[in-house]
């Protein structure tokens, strides 16, 4: 019986960060903004927003796994300012993890061509990809396998340090749940462009 209910636990936070991502499925340009100003008052990742040709912005992806992990998350691409198109987001990792977490992102593209590179179809970030996971009070690093970081506390009182590699800058506030790592490389992204009807 308490294997069972361990068990019923654990594939419960493995599933709450995905019902998590689904509901913002239809995540409008006020959850956007309202995840943008996270990102804007963090001391370092606030000037990406006006060097940066544009950006794409995801309020939540969740992220959960087993032995196998899984990520998903829906946002949008904005170009000085607009949207101009929707974008959603795959991961499947396979490594020591256990657990679930929901975490925001944000990937500044540096010019044209980077933003080009992401919204051609089906994009992916390789191995050597790496973000900053945006705490306060906790520990966080970065390297060229990924982010590990601990659980934030004052997300505007943050503190990041980041630049841009392939013409990209990726940034991260984990919202809450446990991972062991949290990495960008395997994530694909499919870009949908907006339709002027």
């Amino acid at each position: 019986m308490i294997k069972k209910l361990g068990l019923l636990i654990l594939m419960s936070s493995v599933a709450f960060p995905f019902a998590i991502a689904n509901a913002d499925r239809d995540a409008n340009t006020s959850r956007d903004s309202d995840t943008a100003a996270l990102f804007r008052n963090s001391d370092k990742s606030a000037e990406y927003f006006a060097s940066s040709y544009g950006y794409a912005i995801f309020p939540t992806i969740g992220k959960g796994g087993l032995g196998v992990g899984a990520a998903h998350g829906r946002g949008h691409v904005y170009s000085h300012g607009h949207i101009i198109g929707s974008v959603s987001m795959n991961q499947v990792s396979v490594g020591f993890q256990a657990g679930g977490e929901a975490y925001s992102e944000i990937i500044f593209f540096k010019d044209k061509a980077a933003m080009d590179d992401f919204t051609s179809g089906n994009f992916e970030f390789s191995a050597d990809a790496g973000a900053v996971v945006i705490t306060a009070g906790a520990d966080a690093s970065v390297g060229t396998t990924g982010v590990n970081g601990g659980a934030s506390v004052e997300k505007h009182d943050a503190a990041t340090a980041g630049e841009y590699k392939h013409g990209m800058a990726v940034f991260a506030i984990v919202k809450g749940g446990l991972m062991y790592n949290a990495t960008i490389a395997g994530q694909k992204f499919t870009f949908t462009p907006r339709s002027h009807s």
